[in-house]
């Protein structure tokens, strides 16, 4: 029977192309919108849970994400501020202020303890921006992101800090080369300044965040591949369906870079008020740095593909129209 041949529904004789679309092809159809839309959603979690696990489950890649912050002035300048109140917190003048009278001594106390710390500051900056500093710098978080791993793999609560206490010995000994410096030296102790990244009470949500993203990067990325590649599969219309699923996948992507951004300010915000904000910003967008790139990798990918699935056709078949007439 030809496509066109007439056939009997409800007593009537109609043209098989004026059929009603059969159930088959429309829940084919349907299916074809629910795997895409299901690859779209998965697209942006997919990549923060391979961001996510690279950074906290590989030590050296996070050593290496940090590294160039150790020239970073803001952080040098928050590094400088935090590591001279730690020692200025021992230093003591109350031997000096005997010999003056008792009513000079509240200005002569803000000027000694004054010069004192430009003392210190000017030791500390030194030793911050020398050639030295990015070895301490990396063995520093090397310890931490160690820590924070066996943290999150074991089963206890312990605490997880960013301990400066390499920097304290080196700031000791560079004191110790002046007689001023000597007794300075001699009443800083020898921990250093700890900054505490997890607190025990949050070691449990984060272990429980750790395991998902874990499991998550390696699901996710090819689950969002097989539902997109199935959803074109099954499309009547897959040029179409292209299109659509390269503009939804460029539109997650940037909302994911909208919520990255927002994230990044809120976080920042609640920080403490001593911790330096430009360190803090510098921090966050180097540790977040992969996953911008490659947020902005799949916009441009998306978007060329959609662009090539709308326009190339299109050009092919007037190209093909306007050639074949003079070739006849």
């Amino acid at each position: 029977m030809s496509a066109s041949a007439p056939v009997r529904v409800g007593g009537r004789a109609v043209e098989a192309e004026h059929l009603p679309a059969r159930p088959r092809r429309r829940g084919r159809a349907l299916g074809g919108c629910t795997l895409l839309l299901v690859g779209v959603l998965l697209l942006p979690l997919s990549l923060t849970a391979v961001w996510a696990r690279a950074e906290l489950t590989d030590t050296e890649r996070y050593v290496e994400t940090v590294a160039p912050l150790a020239a970073n002035r803001a952080v040098q300048n928050a590094i400088v501020d935090q590591v001279t109140n730690g020692v200025m917190q021992h230093v003591r003048i109350d031997g000096l202020l005997k010999v003056i009278p008792r009513a000079e001594r509240p200005a002569q106390r803000l000027r000694f303890t004054r010069g004192i710390r430009e003392f210190v500051d000017k030791q500390v900056r030194q030793i911050v921006t020398g050639r030295a500093f990015p070895s301490v710098w990396n063995g520093v978080h090397r310890t931490a992101h160690q820590a924070l791993e066996g943290t999150l793999t074991a089963s206890g609560n312990a605490a997880v800090t960013l301990d400066f206490t390499p920097v304290i010995a080196r700031v000791k000994h560079q004191l110790s080369g002046n007689g001023l410096g000597i007794d300075i030296a001699r009443r800083v102790p020898h921990t250093g300044t700890r900054i505490v990244l997890l607190k025990p009470p949050e070691v449990p949500r984060v272990r429980t965040a750790y395991q998902a993203v874990r499991t998550g990067a390696l699901l996710l990325p090819p689950t969002a591949a097989l539902c997109l590649l199935a959803g074109l599969l099954l499309a009547r219309r897959r040029r179409r369906a292209l299109i659509c699923a390269a503009t939804g996948c460029a539109t997650a992507a940037a909302l994911l870079a909208a919520a990255l951004a927002l994230l990044r300010t809120h976080t920042v915000d609640a920080l403490p008020a001593v911790v330096s904000r430009p360190a803090a910003h510098a921090y966050a967008d180097a540790l977040t740095g992969s996953l911008r790139t490659g947020i902005w990798t799949v916009i441009t990918a998306a978007l060329l593909t959609a662009t090539a699935a709308a326009v190339i056709p299109p050009t092919v078949r007037a190209v093909r129209s306007l050639v074949r007439p003079r070739a006849e």
